[in-house]
């Protein structure tokens, strides 16, 4: 899935966890962290630490920002197929329309002298069938009248673009940091996996895409978010480009690549705040979905720190990004 910025992304129902991989409240229930000992080299350490510190983020829920955010998305209506092509001849640019009202709600106005755009709208009327009346001899007074479509009316939405007021609440990532040399390393690892990457202003509002073989990254990001966005589409090409994808929903899917960004970002020393655990439950993901996937979650990241950071890559127990030990690795993986 494309690793979103501010673009609407659609959560669905999952259902919970299996009671065998379910969350593990007790700490000391949890085979992870009972492989996870004093003893464990650096990278383990770091990956312990980081993997903590972000089910404590979901378990506290969603910030006031992601609130915010998905309050003011659900405002913006899904159209039909006719209507998206109807906003694309008549304002090629629009971005999110929304009708005056809507815009209203959300504290902007459109501008003096501007043209909405014209979609079909359903008109929707409660009729009683005339067949479930003949079927019980008359009419039942305790039916419901049934909703059918009995036409469509032209309606007017206008573009952001055409309007004014107070800002509409976006999904922030807000990660600083140094990046140091580790985003050169995980190209170069990139590489040493034939794994294109390319930046492409096309795939906006998407920060980066993983397409099997390829990664596409929106260029003029922060060197801190893109390496980030580098990481969690890294984690999609190791994870999910393999017969593995067809076993997992978007939402564990969006949950496993997210939570090793976050390990890494947090492992490498960028401040990564709230960023991850939002993006998570932005996709219905949880904390008993992150513990569910910890096994993958926990190999893959450190296959990257591996990768990319130059004390795993001298530590006796941690082997390169190359070697047969980490090959095996990202098959196993996979």
């Amino acid at each position: 899935m494309p690793y979103t910025s501010s673009s609407t992304a659609t959560t669905s129902s999952n259902p919970a966890p299996h009671s065998k991989n379910a969350a593990f409240r007790d700490q000391s229930e949890s085979p992870y962290q009972q492989r996870t000992t004093q003893k464990d080299n650096p990278t383990q350490q770091l990956i312990k630490q980081a993997v903590d510190f972000l089910l404590q983020q979901l378990e506290a829920g969603k910030s006031e920002t992601l609130t915010a955010y998905l309050a003011a998305m659900a405002r913006f209506h899904s159209y039909s197929f006719g209507n998206i092509l109807s906003i694309a001849r008549q304002r090629p640019s629009a971005t999110r329309v929304a009708g005056f009202y809507a815009w209203k709600e959300l504290g902007r106005f459109v501008k003096r002298g501007e043209k909405g755009i014209q979609i079909l709208a359903p008109m929707v009327g409660h009729r009683r069938r005339k067949d479930d009346a003949d079927q019980n001899n008359g009419p039942d007074d305790n039916a419901k009248p049934q909703p059918v479509l009995i036409g469509f009316r032209a309606v007017y939405v206008f573009d952001v673009a055409q309007t004014e007021g107070q800002d509409l609440p976006e999904f922030e990532h807000n990660i600083t940091g140094d990046v140091g040399e580790h985003r050169d390393r995980l190209i170069a690892f990139l590489d040493s996996q034939n794994i294109a990457l390319e930046y492409s202003e096309n795939i906006a509002p998407a920060l980066g895409v993983s397409y099997g073989g390829k990664i596409a990254i929106l260029p003029g990001q922060s060197p801190a978010e893109d390496l980030v966005c580098l990481v969690h589409e890294t984690a999609h090409e190791l994870l999910h480009k393999s017969t593995r994808r067809t076993m997992t929903t978007a939402t564990v899917r969006e949950t496993e690549a997210e939570a090793v960004a976050f390990i890494v970002g947090q492992a490498v020393g960028l401040e990564m705040g709230k960023s991850s655990s939002d993006y998570i439950q932005m996709y219905a993901g949880n904390a008993a979905l992150l513990a569910e996937s910890l096994e993958v979650i926990q190999h893959t990241s450190a296959v990257i720190l591996d990768a990319i950071t130059a004390e795993s890559a001298t530590t006796q127990n941690a082997p390169s990004a190359s070697s047969p030990e980490v090959q095996d690795a990202i098959a196993e993986v996979a």
